[in-house]
């Protein structure tokens, strides 16, 4: 039996902190897991600067209500569940993710919480497990699924070594060179084909 794990920012949805960075104007909102592999320190450096600028949960759930799924997104998913299971490997936050899960027809997602005080700041975050995503793959295949994984970031190149097959999609040029053992497209339906052809081996 085959099943799929994708990332969710950067593979279906766009950059949650990137598109808070722009609404505030805030460079250093823009860091993601392509730049800063280290998970923990990246999210130490954003509530960091979220406290000191005096942002809310709400300020970003705000930004998060005008975007919407990239292009094609919808649609390459409900196909792709067509003939697979898939499960979404992510480490957004249930508080950013759930409004996404509604526009893509309600795959089932796996990700992290966060911790909002009564005046809704974001006080701290709470990861399901450590490196989660090869966790899930590997809790998985001791069901004996066979797994084949997409993402775009180094916090996804675990979870593609431990995945019976894995790609990088939209993957920026430094995570290309550092994982050049990965196949790479750009475009839903070439990764469709590199699940399939997977699948025939």
């Amino acid at each position: 039996m085959d099943l799929v794990c994708l990332d969710l920012e950067g593979v279906l949805i766009p950059e949650i902190w990137i598109a808070f960075a722009k609404k505030t104007g805030i460079e250093s909102l823009t860091a993601t897991t392509r730049d800063i592999p280290d998970y923990n320190v990246l999210m130490r450096q954003r509530l960091n600067i979220l406290a000191d600028n005096n942002l809310s949960i709400n300020d970003i759930q705000d930004v998060i209500a005008t975007l919407e799924p990239m292009p094609g997104a919808l649609t390459f998913l409900d196909q792709l569940r067509e003939s697979y299971q898939v499960i979404i490997l992510s480490d957004t936050f249930y508080e950013f993710g759930q409004s996404f899960m509604a526009q893509l027809n309600w795959p089932t997602l796996f990700c992290h919480k966060l911790e909002v005080d009564n005046k809704g700041m974001v006080t701290d975050y709470h990861l399901r497990q450590v490196d989660p995503k090869r966790n899930a793959v590997e809790a998985l295949q001791k069901l004996n699924f066979r797994v084949f994984a997409a993402g775009d970031s180094y916090n996804d190149t675990t979870m593609l070594a431990a995945a019976d097959k894995g790609f990088l999609f939209r993957a920026p040029q430094n995570v290309i060179a550092e994982f050049p053992q990965y196949s790479v497209t750009s475009e839903y339906d070439a990764l469709r084909a590199f699940f399939d052809q997977a699948s025939e081996e």
